[in-house]
């Protein structure tokens, strides 16, 4: 079969991949380069995703949680197991048995592909670690274990798997409306496939628009970084204060990796890390380590979109599921998350070869 896929993110080079390796004759075509977009501005974590346990998307963990396994065995020249501080002081808002119980699922979830069980640290311990971690109120804390990676080189493996399984890869070619008879218009004239899927992120609803079809709702989320100088070979996993939110400070590439917001965001507003949202990041880290870190000391900063299921009035609760949808020889994708691309691949080629035994 002649399938087009539009977008050359990682969800949508998985899915070429995926396609490809079922024997379809795949074209994927990208409006700038691969691996350019949000792709390449996340936390930079293989993970399961510890946080969304509290909302009891169990299923997303348990998959993401098996996918992790399968990046960090396939790729070990760009993945890395990482070290991660969960620490709790006397004004935490969670309780040491409420995270006991998170781990103790996420060990669970994660059964023989685990990477490494959770431990408790005395605060000694936990500063033995991290020597900058604040001291005062600290009661310990927890020590569990991700992933890390670089997510853009991370890409463009994957998209060595698409082109050596003999998928076709377009840079550069943006995809300006499509139809549910599978066909697309690009700059060259319309082209005719037999099943078109639309995987263009947080683009993809705004296609669905430019060719006056159905939408679904989708949040645009941005998510911002800051990079400091480096403190830790440990990661931290940190409650904002006074909110239920997480951030993680984390060490990357010789750095500092500090994030992430959650900012609503129109397309047509420029994708960058907002002065509010450096210094809400500093506040942050500044509430939890010592020195404390200025403006002055940040060395660089980096923003994506995240496209996120619709229907949550506060972001940080939205779901990071993904949903398939068709519209007639037209399948759009909508939501995900990085550690889940495999997985979300893999689930629309079984859509796809569905829709052959009709």
């Amino acid at each position: 079969m002649k399938i087009a896929v539009v977008g050359g993110g990682i969800n949508g080079l998985s899915s070429a991949w995926q396609l490809a390796l079922a024997g379809h004759d795949v074209s994927l075509f990208e409006r700038d380069k691969l691996m350019q977009a949000t792709s390449r501005a996340s936390s930079k974590l293989l993970h399961g995703g510890l946080r969304y346990l509290e909302q009891g998307e169990f299923r997303l963990v348990r998959e993401a949680l098996q996918e992790r396994r399968w990046w960090l065995k396939k790729a070990p020249q760009l993945t890395r197991r990482l070290p991660i501080l969960y620490p709790l002081y006397q004004d935490s808002r969670r309780a040491r048995w409420q995270l006991k119980i998170g781990l103790w699922l996420y060990d669970s979830f994660a059964g023989r592909k685990g990477i490494g069980r959770h431990r408790w640290l005395t605060p000694q311990q936990a500063l033995r670690c991290s020597p900058q971690l604040q001291p005062e109120g600290l009661k310990g804390a927890y020590l569990f274990f991700d992933g890390q990676m670089d997510d853009a080189k991370l890409g463009l493996w994957m998209a060595e798997q698409c082109t050596k399984a003999g998928a076709m890869l377009f840079e550069h070619s943006p995809v300006l409306q499509v139809t549910t008879e599978a066909k697309i218009l690009l700059a060259t004239g319309w082209q005719q496939f037999d099943r078109v899927v639309n995987v263009a992120g947080p683009w993809s609803q705004q296609l669905l628009q430019q060719s006056s079809l159905p939408q679904q709702p989708l949040d645009l989320v941005r998510g911002s970084h800051l990079l400091l100088p480096a403190i830790s070979r440990y990661g931290h996993m940190l409650e904002v204060p006074g909110e239920a939110r997480i951030v993680f400070v984390l060490p990357y590439q010789g750095k500092t990796l500090l994030g992430t917001t959650e900012v609503r965001q129109q397309l047509n507003e420029p994708i960058q890390c907002s002065a509010a949202e450096r210094d809400y990041l500093l506040k942050v880290y500044n509430h939890y380590f010592q020195p404390q870190q200025q403006t002055e000391a940040v060395l660089d900063d980096f923003a994506g979109v995240r496209p996120l299921l619709g229907g949550s009035a506060d972001a940080s609760r939205a779901s990071r599921e993904y949903q398939l949808n068709w519209q007639g020889q037209l399948l759009t994708v909508s939501g995900g998350k990085w550690t889940t691309a495999r997985a979300l691949g893999k689930n629309v080629a079984v859509q796809v070869a569905k829709t052959l035994t009709k």
